[in-house]
């Protein structure tokens, strides 16, 4: 079996916390997306943006370490904005009601 590949980028631009995601958010490469993010989330003090232009697929895994993040983030009175996203994976957003949670652009 095939496993998912997973590129996470980050960017500090200024005082802008930037991610970019590009492949898939599954079993597989989920505990890595967990492990970047939440180390973005600690050294960021502000809004993190999260560029989901390349990412092509996310699972209920993926959307709980969103949600977890988010949590943390919220302790700061910051935001996840969550930008470029997919028409499938906006439809899920759309679907779960996280679109409610994060800031979608």
């Amino acid at each position: 079996m095939e496993h998912s590949e997973l590129s996470v980028q980050k960017i500090l631009d200024g005082s802008k916390c930037k991610i970019v995601l590009s492949g898939e958010i599954d079993i597989y490469t989920s505990q890595r997306f967990k492990n970047e993010l939440n180390e973005a989330v600690k050294t960021c003090n502000d809004d993190l943006y999260i560029d989901c232009k390349e990412l092509t697929y996310i699972d209920s895994t993926g959307l709980g370490i969103l949600v977890g993040a988010l949590k943390e983030v919220r302790k700061e009175n910051n935001h996840i904005y969550i930008c470029n996203l997919k028409d499938n994976i906006k439809k899920l957003f759309l679907i779960t009601g996280l679109d409610k949670l994060f800031k979608i652009e």
